[in-house]
């Protein structure tokens, strides 16, 4: 398990164990429990332990990677020659197959496991808590970002991780991509609307230009490179590319994906 104290690593951690399925848990500063290993995309000497009798891995790239191929193709290799069949790698709906950068391994994993599985969801409806820059706008009463009148199906991480748990454990390969959405497509005002009216006190969103998201990004502690990607995605959105909802979840788990209303009810 990679990625396992991530956003949504941690939760297919918790789906794996509430069926039994023994979990190895693989991060860079291992402790007591005998169930973590350590694990450094740096360090080539890592990748054999960690994947020793593991038959499936949950794939979550290394983080900053302009151009992740050539270690991961290494790391998939090393997996391969350990006996692991099955590798189930999170994506992005933002990012479609490329022949270079995070797209790229989307192929990769394609072409080197037998069995495997794709999971590209939407935008995490916990970018609306903590330290995240959508987060700040609720706290502040004015959440600002590029993307107009643009709608997204936020999608809650549990329900990632619920797909990726039977992509992992179920008997027959998925060996296909899944398009993972939220069962509603909403603008950013309209999630400022549904805010509003369950924490009592008025929340908006400000529309502003490209330029100066960059700028907002940047102020957050943003690298700029990385700041005018996230620029970019909101162009997307307002472009129409993230206006879409999938029955896939309730598909693959049997259950309906959780709203935007009920998340916020839960967590906030």
């Amino acid at each position: 398990m990679l990625g396992a104290t991530g956003t949504t690593g941690g939760r297919v951690v918790e789906f794996l164990r509430g069926r039994s399925v023994p979990v190895r848990l693989a991060t860079r500063t291992p402790g007591p429990d005998p169930r973590t290993v350590r694990f450094d995309w740096w360090d080539r000497a890592s990748y054999s332990p960690a994947l020793r009798g593991v038959r499936a891995v949950y794939l979550v790239a290394p983080i900053g990677v302009e151009q992740p191929v050539p270690i991961v193709e290494l790391f998939l290799k090393v997996a391969a020659r350990e006996g692991v069949r099955r590798v189930v790698l999170l994506g992005s709906s933002a990012v479609d197959a490329a022949s270079t950068g995070t797209g790229a391994l989307y192929e990769l994993v394609r072409a080197t496991m037998p069995e495997w599985a794709v999971l590209r969801p939407s935008w995490f409806m916990q970018n609306f808590l903590g330290d995240h820059v959508v987060a700040h706008g609720v706290r502040t009463g004015a959440i600002a970002t590029a993307t107009g009148e643009g709608r997204v199906a936020f999608i809650d991480p549990a329900d990632i991780a619920a797909v990726a748990g039977h992509a992992l454990v179920d008997e027959t390969p998925h060996n296909t991509e899944h398009l993972l959405t939220g069962p509603e497509a909403l603008s950013y005002a309209d999630t400022a609307a549904i805010l509003s009216a369950h924490l009592g006190r008025p929340i908006v969103h400000r529309a502003i230009s490209t330029a100066e998201a960059v700028a907002r990004y940047q102020d957050s502690g943003i690298p700029v490179e990385f700041a005018k990607l996230l620029a970019e995605l909101d162009e997307d959105i307002r472009a129409g590319t993230e206006d879409r909802v999938t029955d896939t979840v309730r598909a693959v788990t049997g259950r309906i994906p959780r709203s935007f209303r009920e998340f916020v009810r839960v967590h906030l």
